[in-house]
């Protein structure tokens, strides 16, 4: 396996936004910023990543053009991971399929906030007069340049490649199959996440408040799907009731301690995993950026 080692200076680009990754890079030391439009006047800084993450991983998982452009902050070593030498590295450091997954979990939790974030200013921005809603100012400027920065971003990200991978699976007999009869519970919304679910047949209703007056679904997932994965991955409390609707509800369960066997006997099933949370960031950023447009017009009408 040829993994490099790799020394960036205060203010080099390690990767670029709309090139054509084929490698990603976890940090061994310092820290990088991720940028939308950088060197095009207003850069909008997104995050900055620091030792033992990850960096340029979508490109890969998905094979879409880089997202953003990553500069060093200081001196910054990386390790250059080839899309060829992927399942060398994970076979050889099987304990890193966990970090990669809680990464990109993390970020989408965080994306999440972002957006329900905005969604609530969105509201409450529509609710004021004039004169209140100049004092939101501060609050709608960072949704302003998000979405002046990320204007040729807001495009659904399309399912089919995602949904061809889910198909693969379908009469797959591996791993802990259960079936669930119609009205059962999964999980419930504030318990700490134990495992993740790949709908193999059924269908399965994602609820807020789940027999609340206030109840909510958010969405109705069909075969093949994959859900619950927040939970294992971020170690946070469940976001959402899931209950079974249809009999012969089955899943496969996977925990957080079947990751590294799962890989050496079916490398293509995390894969699956990996693609579907690097498609939720997607997907959740397009949501976010597309609030962010909103508020930007009712905040200019």
């Amino acid at each position: 396996m040829s993994l490099a080692e790799k020394t960036f200076r205060q203010g080099e680009v390690i990767v670029k936004e709309g090139d054509i990754g084929n490698s990603f890079f976890q940090i061994l030391n310092g820290k990088v910023g991720v940028y939308a439009n950088y060197g095009k006047g207003d850069p909008l800084r997104i995050a900055v990543l620091e030792k033992g993450e990850y960096f340029g991983e979508m490109a890969i998982i998905e094979e879409y053009p880089r997202s953003a452009t990553v500069v060093a902050i200081g001196t910054v070593t990386v390790l250059e991971i080839p899309e060829n030498e992927l399942n060398s590295f994970f076979t050889e450091y099987p304990e890193q399929i966990v970090e990669l997954m809680k990464h990109l979990g993390s970020r989408v939790e965080s994306m999440t906030k972002d957006y329900n974030d905005s969604v609530a200013l969105l509201k409450e921005l529509r609710e004021e007069d004039e004169k209140k809603r100049k004092s939101l100012f501060s609050k709608i400027k960072k949704h302003i340049d998000a979405y002046n920065n990320n204007k040729n971003k807001i495009a659904d990200p399309g399912e089919d490649p995602l949904n061809e991978s889910f198909a693969e699976f379908r009469d797959d007999n591996s791993g802990k199959t259960e079936t669930f009869t119609q009205g059962k519970i999964f999980f419930k919304e504030g318990e700490p996440g134990m495992g993740m679910y790949i709908l193999k047949n059924g269908k399965v209703g994602l609820y807020n408040n789940y027999h609340e007056k206030n109840e909510v679904k958010t969405a109705e997932l069909n075969a093949i799907a994959l859900f619950g994965e927040m939970g294992l991955m971020v170690g946070e409390k469940r976001l959402v009731t899931a209950v079974a609707e249809s009999e012969e509800t089955k899943v496969e369960v996977i925990y957080n301690e079947d990751l590294e066997s799962l890989y050496q006997a079916n490398p293509i099933k995390v894969a699956l995993i990996l693609r579907h949370l690097s498609y939720s960031l997607r997907k959740v950023t397009i949501d976010f950026l597309k609030t962010c447009k909103e508020i930007t017009e009712t905040y200019n009408s």
